[in-house]
């Protein structure tokens, strides 16, 4: 038997608890595998579905419930540096948006299904004004389903994931440094592509003082468009004078409304 399984047999209810927290928190450390592996032993008998979803639930509702609060009380702002912190800041606010649009309420239900959308969809729904106790029903319900599945997943499958881990066991170590090496690999790709959408913003920037300026002294080539979500626009209803609104996800239909003899400005913030 693999150390990873003997050290699931001794603390799984622990590794179980701090892979869920660390996930919810926001940090790249993925807590399926971990959830797979539980759900096995559990079809082994060796450990029990009941107490892991407890393990899960107590891991996931601390850091959703503050996440939450602070969507409530801060707005805008903490869903702005929960971009500047993520892997992918050009799309990780966006997403849990539309989804929030598609779905509504809802949207609880399934945001831990998508990587990343997990941490921001709390505090989305304080943003969007979603009530503390139909969160906390909502969230732990998601969270149920999530965890549920995966862990099912693995009770399903527990002879082939422990044949797996049977053959993993024989490459020791060596598994452990591909795991480190994948994860590293994946944050640095995603970091690099964070540099290069950060120095694309600075070349095609223009300063808001610059914007103003060029505003203020009447500049008809200038036309100013306004990117953000029918949520950003409920939640933060100020916009530039005479800025056109078309949501991003809008631009392919409504694009020929842009003029195209013009200089144009986007913003979404």
């Amino acid at each position: 038997m693999s150390d990873t399984v003997q050290v699931l047999l001794q603390y799984g209810y622990v590794v179980l608890f701090a892979f869920v927290l660390a996930e919810q928190i926001g940090l790249p450390i993925p807590a399926v595998p971990v959830l797979l592996g539980v759900g096995a032993l559990a079809g082994t008998g060796r450990m029990s579905l009941a107490l892991a979803l407890g393990a899960a639930l107590a891991a996931s509702l601390p850091p959703d419930l503050v996440w939450y609060e602070l969507g409530r009380r801060r707005g805008g702002r903490i869903l702005g540096l929960l971009c500047r912190v993520s892997l992918e800041p050009d799309s990780c606010v966006r997403r849990a948006e539309n989804l929030f649009m598609r779905r509504g309420r809802k949207a609880l239900l399934i945001a831990k299904f998508f990587p990343g959308l997990s941490t921001i969809a709390p505090p989305l729904a304080g943003v969007v004004g979603v009530g503390r106790w139909q969160f906390l029903l909502l969230d732990s319900a998601g969270l149920i389903i999530w965890a549920g599945a995966w862990m099912s997943l693995g009770y399903v499958f527990s002879d082939a994931l422990e044949l797996v881990a049977s053959r993993a066991a024989r490459l020791g170590n060596y598994v452990l440094v591909i795991a480190g090496a994948v994860l590293a690999a994946y944050v640095l790709v995603k970091y690099i592509q964070r540099r290069r959408f950060f120095r694309s913003l600075r070349i095609a920037r223009i300063t808001p003082d610059e914007l103003k300026r060029r505003l203020d002294a009447g500049d008809a080539d200038l036309v100013v468009i306004d990117t953000r979500s029918a949520l950003d626009v409920d939640t933060a209803p100020y916009t530039i004078p005479g800025a056109l609104w078309i949501a991003a996800e809008e631009m392919d239909r409504r694009g020929h409304e842009v003029p195209r003899d013009r200089e144009i400005v986007l913003y979404c913030t």
